[in-house]
């Protein structure tokens, strides 16, 4: 899943919005499953690109409301 970058979230619909923050929280889930079994991710960072990009979606819901 591509990462989205801070100046692509305001571009999105609400519903674009919540379609990707779903994916990325999968993928998240995917990703740590993998950590808590004993495996080890290709790349480690991307846990972290997953989880800045949520809080990038999150913030964007949050500033639409209340607006």
């Amino acid at each position: 899943m591509a990462i989205l970058r801070a100046r692509d979230v305001p571009q999105l619909s609400d519903v674009e919005l919540q379609e990707q923050m779903d994916k990325l929280r999968m993928e998240l889930v995917q990703h740590y499953g993998k950590v808590s079994a004993g495996g080890a991710t290709e790349n480690p960072g991307h846990i972290g690109e997953l989880r800045r990009t949520i809080a990038r979606l999150i913030t964007e819901q949050n500033r639409r409301r209340t607006v």
